[in-house]
């Protein structure tokens, strides 16, 4: 029986022995294996991150067309609103114009009598001249819509931008002092 028990430490010791030189093989690759396997799966990670990421900017992209779409269509609306509130105060402005234009029309008109015997019949004519100009012109700006009005000016600066420059900057001038007097 020694000699059975000899021999089966003998096959024992012969099995180990193989497995002491493969180890150092087998851990290799584990490492390798378990390396790739790292690999794989941040790689895997990274794909369901890029396609999360996507996800969400599709998301957020949809919701900015959406609050975009609103923003344009309040927009829109505070623009037809504000034409239509310019168009009012443009026919306010004109009527007021028109207004103004007949009452200086009509001071002149009835100052015309009184140069007369200040200055001479020859001034008074020209007065009256001028009168008669401002009551024509109020007449004439009572007559036109507001959008022919702003082709007459178009037209205009068109033919004499210098003097359209002039008259622009008085009545800035104008307005400016105005303003500052009050302030």
């Amino acid at each position: 029986m020694a000699e059975a028990t000899k021999s089966t430490t003998t096959k024992s010791t012969k099995k180990a022995a193989p497995k002491a030189t493969a180890a150092p093989k087998t851990h290799t690759d584990e490492a390798k294996s378990r390396f790739s396997a790292a690999i794989d799966e941040a790689k895997a990670g990274a794909i369901a991150l890029k396609a999360e990421a996507g996800d969400r900017a599709g998301t957020y992209k949809d919701q900015a067309r959406e609050r975009g779409d609103v923003i344009v269509g309040e927009a829109k609306e505070y623009g037809q609103q504000a034409k239509v509130k310019a168009g009012e105060l443009a026919t306010e402005g004109k009527a007021k114009a028109s207004d103004a234009l007949g009452s200086i029309a009509k001071v002149i008109s009835d100052t015309a009598p009184k140069i007369d015997e200040q200055l001479g019949e020859k001034y008074g004519d020209y007065a009256r001249t001028a009168s008669r100009s401002l009551q024509e012109n109020a007449a004439k700006l009572d007559n036109k819509s507001v959008e022919e009005i702003g082709e007459d000016a178009r037209e205009f600066v068109r033919k004499s931008p210098g003097t359209a420059i002039g008259i622009a900057a008085v009545v800035g001038f104008l307005v400016a002092r105005l303003f500052r007097g009050r302030g």
